[in-house]
């Protein structure tokens, strides 16, 4: 086992051919993005360009200091290294002065083994922003939305 990767049950990976992830990125310190238009904007550009290698990014909310999302991959898809270019692309983004490091150090992951999960971390997720005081409802929420369909709901 690699130091840092938490272990997968291959059984798992045996049920289905494209693992679907529940994925959360956070700021180091939980300190907020500089600009999260622009955070919003490169995340968007990275994800649609992940289509490109075989990996679907589907609904997501980016949050002032974190990232919630949900992807899809091939078992080819390494998740790590895709969430590290992922955040190298924010901090490239962001205006200067860029922090010396922007984030914490992995990230959260968490594979959805059913439809009804999906849904329900789904909506979990929207509503963070009005739990943060935010929005007084999560469409109000600009940085947020669906790359393309993952068909799990």
């Amino acid at each position: 086992m690699i130091k840092g990767r938490p272990p997968r049950l291959p059984v798992i990976f045996q049920s289905t051919e494209q693992p679907l992830f529940f994925v959360t990125l956070c700021t180091l310190h939980r300190r907020p993005f500089a600009d999260i238009g622009v955070v919003h904007d490169t995340f968007l550009s990275y994800a649609r360009r992940a289509e490109q290698f075989g990996v679907a990014v589907g609904r997501y909310v980016v949050m002032p200091d974190h990232v919630h999302l949900f992807v899809c991959g091939g078992l080819s898809v390494v998740l790590g290294d895709w969430v590290k270019g992922l955040k190298r692309s924010i901090h490239n983004a962001l205006p200067e002065p860029k922090p010396a490091k922007l984030w914490q150090p992995g990230f959260f992951d968490h594979i959805l083994r059913s439809d009804e999960s999906y849904s329900q971390k789904w909506e979990y997720v929207r509503v963070n922003p009005v739990r943060g005081g935010l929005v007084a409802t999560p469409d109000e929420w600009p940085y947020s939305g669906e790359v393309v369909l993952v068909d799990r709901v």
